[in-house]
């Protein structure tokens, strides 16, 4: 049953990165779309401006600490994960906002790892002519479960993204991060510091 229910979630990760990259295509080749880029400018941001942002990807589990001592047994090497991100802008280079992924990772005793992280984000951004790197920082909580197991454990995340500008409103392109979520159970012997790392592929619209 967790085989079937792991390869229906890949199947479905896969189906809608093909359409989010089928859109941005389509995005890019449709000419009712908007095109006045005559009036765009570096300060296409400003304050109360907003960002609503969608990733799905992969994950990969990195490092993993237990009493000094790396230890990666127990994790399948590949994962998948989906995020939906809020961004406030304060001024045109700094913003702030709310992220909440959901992650699946298969263990090689065919079993599955489920993480819920959430938090609140602060971050800045680069721009050069219609591509955008913003980078950010994100502290809040993880639920994480294992087959009867549960925990609520701390989740500190660093990522970063390559947007192109397709439009006004829309960008697409690619975003990593690196996150932080140890579980410290009270017992020094099943204490654990994860480390993951994702790709994404990333839609943002911006209004």
């Amino acid at each position: 049953m967790r085989k079937a229910a792991a390869k229906l979630t890949a199947g479905t990760l896969f189906f809608i990165l093909m359409f989010c990259f089928q859109t941005l295509l389509q995005a890019q080749d449709d000419p009712s779309i908007e095109t006045d880029w005559d009036n765009y400018s570096y300060d296409i941001y400003a304050r109360g401006d907003q960002t609503f942002l969608i990733s799905f990807g992969v994950i990969f589990p990195t490092i993993f600490i237990n009493q000094g001592i790396i230890n990666n047994d127990g994790w399948k090497t590949l994962g998948g994960t989906g995020t939906l991100i809020f961004n406030y802008y304060l001024n045109p280079k700094l913003f702030i906002g709310g992220e909440v992924s959901g992650i699946f990772i298969p263990t090689i005793g065919d079993g599955t790892v489920f993480i819920v992280p959430f938090g609140a984000r602060v971050g800045t951004q680069f721009i050069f002519d219609r591509f955008e790197f913003p980078i950010s920082a994100t502290v809040g909580g993880a639920l994480q479960s294992f087959l009867n197991h549960r925990y609520f454990g701390l989740n500190v995340k660093v990522s970063g993204s390559a947007l192109f500008r397709a439009t006004n409103q829309w960008a697409f392109g690619l975003t990593t991060g690196w996150s932080f979520l140890p579980q410290w159970t009270g017992n020094k012997y099943e204490n654990v510091l994860g480390n993951f790392l994702d790709i994404n592929l990333t839609a943002r619209y911006h209004f």
